[in-house]
């Protein structure tokens, strides 16, 4: 978030969108997930055709701040525009999202003598007439690593939109996911998005999501209310966790949602505050401390990731979720069949023997299909080392993926096609991951099946 001197002198009066939610906007969806399990045993199956909004798991929003810290680290202690540490960010970013099925876009421009960028990915599909947008700033300032400002926003974004890609959410609207440079420089990147935009343009996007410090280790939870029904979904997710909220009004018109809202397009968004002070009302309310600023490493070098309230991060991560699911009036049902997963986590060990992860299929008739969809959510911090596999219920086995010692990049988010129609569909199914390479470590996240 930019610095400014300037206060909020009014509330501006609301952009009302018809058609922005449907009538009725539903409760906080209980979440839903199997039982994790040291031994990697198969946990129960579980079809996805009637699940809402998806929680976001927290360590993997967690895990991506740890990836920006590093960025950080090795590029001398910042993610700052024109800083070796901002490209490498908007690079870790763009693979994950191309990994994931996104269309990525690189959007240059130049503020301060330096090249800066803009990263845009469209998650495929909805009504390109009506376009949801979601996004953070990813740069940080020159004198720290932003793990707060603004990695927890980008992070928990990023999350988001590979959980769309893991449900195969099926929108009514066109999704779409920003990045954006030079935020710290006065909202340099989402201008430049903004204005590049055609009238017509601009007039197809419905609404614009803002996430901007939204994991302060002494954290509100606050609301934007700029418009009234982006407002209310925010405000019905958390009343749902039994947690209240306040207007937010430290960041007016300091983020990136201005740059919409100056323009016309309705904005909402979340903050968890930055260099004003707790008060004791507050610290009842939610608790930490009274007296202390609700980020005390704003704008500094400790702008880490030990300056993170995980609880925070989680719900304000779920939150966007519910506000993106919700917003976007689709539904999870993945287009391709019934879907069966794990979600235990299964260690996977370094230049070790191969670990499997099993999903039960059944009361189903006859065989696997031609184009049975296998996804798979592999950590890994590097997925050159890691030979993949499918295992059918009689024994046979399919390759995935095969190792190279080339590919240097961390993660394994995929989904795989394999012309499974020789094998009986019921029975027990299973990923079989071998990490063939030493020095590097991971897990399966979870993976599954789509019929």
């Amino acid at each position: 978030m930019i610095r400014s001197v300037h206060r909020r002198l009014a509330a501006g009066t609301a952009i009302a969108i018809a058609g922005l939610l449907a009538a009725a906007v539903p409760t906080a969806a209980a979440t839903s997930s199997t039982t994790s399990s040291s031994s990697g045993s198969a946990a129960p199956a579980r079809s996805l055709a009637a699940l809402a909004a998806p929680d976001i798991p927290v360590a993997n929003v967690k895990a991506h701040l740890n990836d920006l810290q590093s960025i950080a680290t090795a590029n001398g202690g910042n993610r700052a525009h024109g800083r070796t540490g901002y490209k490498a960010s908007i690079d870790f970013v763009k693979a994950k999202l191309d990994a994931a099925g996104f269309t990525t876009t690189l959007q240059q421009f130049t503020s301060s003598g330096s090249t800066g960028y803009n990263l845009i990915a469209d998650w495929p599909g909805g009504d390109a007439n009506k376009v949801l947008m979601a996004g953070s700033h990813l740069d940080s300032v020159s004198s720290g690593p932003g793990i707060n400002d603004n990695g927890s926003g980008s992070a928990a974004i990023l999350e988001t939109a590979l959980a769309v890609s893991r449900a195969q959410f099926s929108p009514d609207k066109h999704l779409r996911f920003a990045w954006w440079g030079a935020e710290e420089l006065g909202l340099v990147g989402s201008k430049y998005y903004v204005n590049s935009l055609s009238a017509t343009d601009r007039s197809k996007i419905s609404g614009y999501l803002n996430f901007d410090m939204i994991g302060s280790p002494n954290p509100g939870y606050f609301v934007y209310d700029d418009d009234p029904t982006i407002e209310q979904t925010f405000k019905t997710y958390f009343t749902g966790i039994g947690v209240s909220t306040e207007i937010e009004t430290e960041g007016d018109g300091r983020s990136d949602h201005a740059s919409f809202k100056n323009v016309g397009i309705p904005v909402g968004g979340l903050f968890t505050g930055a260099s004003r002070t707790k008060s004791s009302a507050q610290a009842t309310k939610w608790g930490g401390t009274s007296g202390q600023a609700f980020d005390r490493c704003y704008h500094s070098s400790c702008d880490t990731t030990s300056n993170i309230s995980e609880t925070a991060l989680d719900r304000n991560s779920d939150a966007i979720a519910y506000a993106i699911w919700t917003l976007s009036a689709g539904t999870t049902v993945p287009p391709t069949g019934d879907v069966y997963e794990n979600t235990t986590d299964v260690a996977i060990p370094d230049y070790g023997t191969a670990v499997t992860s099993s999903v039960a299929v059944s009361g189903r008739t006859g065989n696997a299909p031609a184009a049975l969809q296998v996804g798979v959510d592999i950590k890994h911090t590097w997925r050159g080392d890691l030979v993949i596999d499918l295992v059918a219920p009689d024994g046979s086995t399919y390759r995935l993926k095969n190792s190279s010692g080339s590919d240097s990049a961390d993660d394994v988010v995929a989904t795989y096609t394999v012309n499974a129609s020789s094998e009986t569909a019921n029975g027990t199914w299973q990923l079989k991951v071998q990490d063939v390479a030493r020095y590097d470590t991971g897990y399966i996240n979870s993976w599954k099946l789509t019929f």
